[in-house]
């Protein structure tokens, strides 16, 4: 399959915050995935003598299929773009190369390597060796097309808090699950049964083929393709959502559906600015906020969802 990528190249005052509204541009034009190139970005342990030169200028780069869709597509994305810089001023330039899947799907591969999320878990791609030291476990990942490597700080800050507060045998909804990295750490973290659900049918397809290849038993995960929580029936203790703040503002009126009371929320994929917005949402929807994590410009919040029985007591 053939893709189309969208590289729109900004300047702004708030690099962070454009980034961030860009991404949310690509979402709604149908892009759930998108890389964002930051000139400043600096990985804890370095780049390494092989790495890439660091972008020129801040960028968020998206894919479209090259399919009918695209055009429609495409002219959403230039229609909104407009639309946002004329409410939140910044230049920028777009630009489209048609690229092969598998051409893309294999040249990133060489500067993946095994990576540590937290103090135990260790993401490792499928086609690395790695040897886990006492106390690690290992997710082994081919992302392909989907999003979800492990080594954005939202995707870490996730692991963290789900190290945190998840309990043994505890069911785990993941929205917007990418590659399936999250839902693996939660089985490895003793959770008994995982949901996910992702909009991008290439996602949970990606999903599926990672939780069997770290081997979790088909009886306790199940998958599914739609827009955030729709179609969820059964209740969870945890829900997880590592997608764009303004996304987790529109899926806290489900929250309630889906999360039992007393359950814990973790929001990421949240930058700075958004955060005490997000956090007022959540306690708007009846999630009291446990845990605030940061790491650099980005954001998780933990909410526990109130029991009504508790709150009127």
């Amino acid at each position: 399959m053939q893709w189309i990528e969208i590289k729109v190249t900004f300047e702004s005052q708030d690099a962070a915050l454009t980034a961030e509204l860009i991404a949310d541009v690509f979402h709604q034009a149908g892009t759930t995935g998108v890389v964002m190139d930051d000139p400043n970005a600096v990985p804890p342990h370095g780049w390494g003598s092989d790495a890439l030169p660091p972008p020129a200028a801040p960028a968020v780069t998206g894919y479209l299929p090259a399919d009918a869709r695209y055009e429609g597509c495409r002219l959403n994305l230039t229609s909104a773009l407009a639309a946002l810089a004329g409410r939140h001023p910044f230049d920028y330039s777009l630009s489209c190369n048609r690229v092969d899947e598998q051409d893309w799907a294999e040249a990133w591969k060489d500067f993946f390597y095994p990576e540590a999320m937290t103090d135990t878990l260790v993401v490792k791609p499928s086609w690395r060796e790695y040897t886990p030291r006492h106390g690690q476990r290992i997710i082994e990942i081919d992302p392909g097309m989907a999003f979800g490597t492990g080594t954005h700080p939202t995707t870490a800050l996730c692991a963290r808090m789900m190290e945190k507060f998840i309990q043994p045998g505890d069911s785990v909804l993941d929205v917007g699950t990418g590659s399936g990295i999250l839902l693996i750490a939660a089985y490895l973290l003793g959770a008994g049964r995982l949901s996910g659900v992702d909009i991008d049918p290439q996602a949970v397809a990606v999903a599926r083929e990672n939780i069997r290849r770290n081997k979790i038993p088909r009886q306790l995960w199940a998958l599914h393709c739609g827009h955030l929580a729709d179609g969820q029936t059964q209740i969870h203790d945890l829900v997880v959502a590592n997608i764009l703040a303004e996304v987790i503002v529109q899926l806290l009126d489900q929250v309630p559906v889906v999360l039992r009371p007393g359950g814990v929320l973790i929001a990421s994929g949240i930058i700075t600015a958004w955060r005490d917005k997000v956090a007022r949402e959540m306690a708007a929807h009846g999630c009291c906020i446990v845990d605030v994590v940061e790491d650099g410009e980005w954001v998780a919040l933990v909410g526990r969802l109130v029991d009504p029985r508790e709150d009127s007591g």
